[in-house]
């Protein structure tokens, strides 16, 4: 068993971590962030349900003063959610710049002061083509990094650094991880667009496991690749 600070977004995937994180018996505490996104509010709720629904220990850390002159379309400061799939251009306007790096470390830092051994972040395949802060280059450098920063007393941990979407549902859904309670959408709205590049990838990764998105979409057409 490992004393473990999981990155808990909210989304799909970290809920699957969390799922998979306590079916291996470790002692969890999860923590999120509000940096200023404009999906934030809906997603930290949705983090907030999911740690009530595990029963796990949840903090949630205010870096929107930090990251307030970040540019980027996903912030409340930058222009329009781009439509369309993750690999289009038109999503990188959605990377914030250096948000895992600085997540990862304030975790890092409360990871050591609650003496906990290990840092868990949910990054996958699938964020690799436009999230430089995703690949496993970065996760390698960060781990190293925990490492030495911490003189090794927190290591980082990314289980589906590897994996797909379709992958991910396809473990969640064999240990019950309740979907239901999940925000992926990056649009300002409570009711996911399904057109987003988030939402995109979703809804293909559901399909795949053919098994149908609990959660409700203004439209569940999956769009035509450019």
């Amino acid at each position: 068993m490992s004393r473990i600070i999981l990155s808990l977004s909210g989304g799909m995937d970290s809920a699957t971590l969390l799922g998979v994180a306590l079916s291996e018996g470790n002692d969890v505490s999860a923590v999120g962030f509000t940096y200023g996104s404009k999906h934030n509010p809906y997603e930290n709720k949705a983090s907030q349900a999911l740690a009530g629904f595990y029963h796990v220990p949840y903090e949630l850390l205010d870096l929107s003063g930090v990251m307030a002159a970040f540019k980027s379309d996903l912030l409340r400061t930058g222009g329009e959610i781009p439509e369309g799939h993750y690999e289009e251009e038109s999503m990188s306007r959605t990377v914030v710049p250096g948000r895992n790096l600085i997540f990862i470390s304030v975790l890092a830092g409360v990871a050591w002061s609650k003496e906990a051994t290990e840092v868990w972040v949910g990054i996958h395949s699938g964020d690799h083509a436009i999230y430089p802060d995703c690949r496993p280059a970065f996760y390698y450098s960060m781990d190293t990094a925990l490492r030495r920063g911490t003189d090794e007393r927190v290591v980082l941990k990314a289980p589906f650094l590897h994996e797909n979407k379709t992958s991910i549902i396809k473990m969640g859904h064999a240990i019950g991880v309740p979907y239901q309670l999940t925000r992926t959408c990056y649009k300002d709205q409570p009711i996911a667009c399904g057109k987003c590049g988030s939402c995109q990838e979703r809804l293909e990764a559901f399909k795949a496991n053919g098994v149908e998105d609990p959660v409700e979409y203004e439209s569940r057409v999956i769009l035509p690749r450019t």
